[in-house]
């Protein structure tokens, strides 16, 4: 998206090209459109029919954790990164725990894209069993990967204006199918509340699983080199691109559960969108709508895995890992291979072992230790230790981190005893490389492919 200009001689430097509403489409971009459709179904049994509630709490959480990254990537515009500000603002231990927890959710990040693809691609052809599906797309992510295959910009954003005609294809279905069935007048607001189900615990749990809509939001402060004005237009574009989603995700969802009303009757819970495009458009749409958000879960899917293998090389080169299996490239592709490799060998088992759900809430675990430690992070910068005491720069952050941490905490029980085994694993393991932590673990930011990746553990 930016093009290099020369430096009188010296070496050639990003240039800063990018407005407020090419930052805003970027971000658009990154989460995607379509963000709520692949966990309509779950949000909504788990939150006991309010998937439009669950997807609007959320919202509120991001948007104040928004303006918590786009302050911090205003104080850090080459960094980008929740365990940089988390490490720089409060102490490298932190940011370390900090990039152990958001290393869960690379991990998870492909096995759940392998689970709801492999789920899709059985309603074009079940003749082939979900395990098989998994089998394939485990070896199709890998092998692209291990090719250095990789999707580029231009891709992207086609990728997007074509599921935005797919949304807008949706809505209009959805708009003659609600015309001629006359809903009475309750139904219009239960997608908001409906006093037979609701229930704060359930809205909680839902919640919980409604913010992976948002996840990639943070990908915008990775652009500050290339903007016009970064510290005021990094800030915008990260908080307008959380209030499109939210709002955009609301319709979308308000609209399925209008034309679908029991949410305990979807065929298959993990694909429940493309059966509710099917009522409301007949099979074509249903096809269009599976075959649209298989496309889309592929490239996030292979972008993830790709990613998941970036940051064990970083971690490798470092020797933050053992060097000589996870800080090698190959020499033909420049790929690290053995990641890749491996990183495919867990999203194949993991795939086979982990329900849908199950894994965008473990994934959501480790993001939501980011968004705390960034919200924490901009409270000290912005807050303690400003002489100004102004509210603008207390109350973001604090009601993103405890709006966030309550949510973490209504994850499921398996999900936070994965989790926090999983960061009782990494002070172990911080607590042996560091000798006891007498030695400092510090992430370091290197280039990268994925955006809003961390990429290496620096020792």
């Amino acid at each position: 998206m930016a093009e290099t200009t020369a430096n009188h001689g010296g070496p050639p430097k990003l240039a800063r090209v990018l407005g407020l509403p090419a930052l805003v489409i970027y971000g658009i971009i990154l989460v995607q459109p379509t963000a709520p459709m692949p966990l309509f179904g779950v949000a909504s049994q788990k939150g006991g029919g309010h998937v439009v509630t669950t997807l609007l709490f959320a919202m509120v959480a991001m948007l104040f954790t928004a303006i918590s990254y786009g302050r911090m990537a205003a104080a850090y515009p080459n960094a980008g990164s929740a365990y940089t500000y988390v490490g720089r603002e409060l102490h490298p231990a932190l940011g370390y725990l900090t990039g152990w927890g958001m290393f869960f959710d690379y991990i998870m990040n492909p096995i759940i894209c392998v689970v709801w693809c492999s789920k899709a691609a059985g309603n074009f052809y079940n003749a082939i069993p979900f395990p098989g599906w998994v089998v394939f797309f485990a070896l199709l992510f890998t092998l692209l990967n291990l090719r250095g295959i990789k999707a580029s910009s231009r891709t992207n954003a086609l990728v997007a204006v074509g599921l935005g005609v797919v949304i807008l294809l949706f809505f209009h279905a959805a708009i003659r199918y609600l015309a001629g069935h006359s809903l009475e007048p309750a139904v219009w607001t239960r997608p908001f509340y409906d006093p037979k189900t609701f229930s704060w615990q359930a809205v909680s749990t839902g919640t919980s699983l409604a913010v992976l809509t948002y996840i990639g939001f943070d990908g915008i402060s990775t652009l500050s080199e290339e903007v016009h004005n970064p510290r005021r237009n990094i800030l915008l574009a990260t908080v307008l691109t959380c209030l499109f989603t939210g709002i955009m995700g609301a319709l979308q969802v308000y609209t399925a559960q209008l034309i679908w009303p029991d949410y305990t009757s979807y065929p298959d819970v993990d694909t429940a969108f493309s059966y509710v495009a099917g009522r409301a458009g007949g099979q074509w749409l249903f096809y269009v709508v599976n075959g649209a958000l298989l496309v889309a879960s592929i490239g996030s899917g292979m972008g993830a895995h790709l990613g998941a293998g970036r940051l064990l090389y970083g971690m490798g080169r470092d020797n933050a890992i053992p060097r000589s299996f996870f800080g090698v490239l190959n020499p033909r592709t420049h790929i690290p291979s053995n990641n890749i490799i491996l990183v495919g060998i867990i999203t194949l088992v993991g795939a086979l072992c982990i329900k849908y759900d199950l894994g965008a809430e473990l994934l959501n675990f480790g993001a939501f230790v980011a968004f705390m430690g960034v919200n924490a992070a901009a409270f000290f910068r912005y807050f303690v230790r400003n002489p100004e005491k102004k509210f603008w720069s207390f109350a973001p952050p604090v009601g993103g981190f405890v709006i966030c941490f309550y949510i973490w905490l209504n994850l499921s029980k398996p999900a936070l005893v994965a989790g926090f085994s999983w960061l009782a694993a990494g002070i172990i393991y911080g607590a042996w490389k560091t000798q006891g932590f007498k030695r400092t673990i510090e992430f370091a930011e290197v280039a990268e492919e994925t955006p809003g990746k961390p990429q290496t553990l620096q020792e």
